[in-house]
């Protein structure tokens, strides 16, 4: 939900493709990010060209990937001579690659915890989410179309229409600017 990944771009995702270190100093400025270049389609490519993108990662989603590293590291030994090396970074207990079933029924579960009805919850929606939260905060529909991987904006309109802010306000807001209220007399 806080990157936009598509599940089927997120259960490929590799260790060699996420980098949690940031260095300030460095030019251009590194930020921890991971690089979206695969999916579980046929040919492990992506769903378009343009869905090929690394995205700068929240320090939310650090913090929660550095503990994955951990939790793996510790079914890693665990498993012992069971675990299979993928360096796949979201893995079953012995470190085999997820399918959509493991997905779903693990998304379920916390669905479940959080007290919603999993019948009505899927893990696609945290992309809806993703782009709902953006489009609230204002952020350009160009931004958010590259963002979730998106060939252009008309893309990102006819799929989450519903979730994309309904009134555009910029235009408003810049003649209100060049148009200031007069005065009460």
């Amino acid at each position: 939900m806080l990157i936009g990944a598509r599940t089927e771009e997120l259960r490929v995702l590799t260790w060699l493709h996420v980098d949690l270190r940031e260095d300030g100093d460095s030019e251009p400025p590194k930020v921890p990010h991971v690089t979206v270049w695969r999916s579980v389609r046929a040919g492990g490519d992506t769903k378009t060209r343009k869905s090929r993108r690394s995205l700068a990662l929240p320090k939310r989603c650090v913090d929660v990937l550095k503990e994955q590293q951990e939790r793996q590291a510790m079914a890693r030994k665990l498993a012992g001579a069971d675990w299979v090396e993928t360096d796949l970074v979201f893995t079953t207990q012995v470190g085999t690659a997820l399918d959509a079933h493991n997905v779903r029924r693990a998304f379920r579960r916390i669905v479940k915890a959080a007290k919603l009805n999993p019948k009505d919850w899927t893990p696609r929606e945290l992309r809806h989410s993703f782009v709902s939260l953006l489009s609230d905060a204002g952020t350009p529909i160009e931004v958010i179309s590259r963002l979730v991987g998106h060939s252009g904006s008309a893309v990102t309109e006819r799929v989450y229409r519903h979730q994309l802010r309904p009134v555009i306000e910029d235009g408003a807001r810049t003649m209100d600017g060049i148009f200031p209220e007069e005065p009460a007399a």
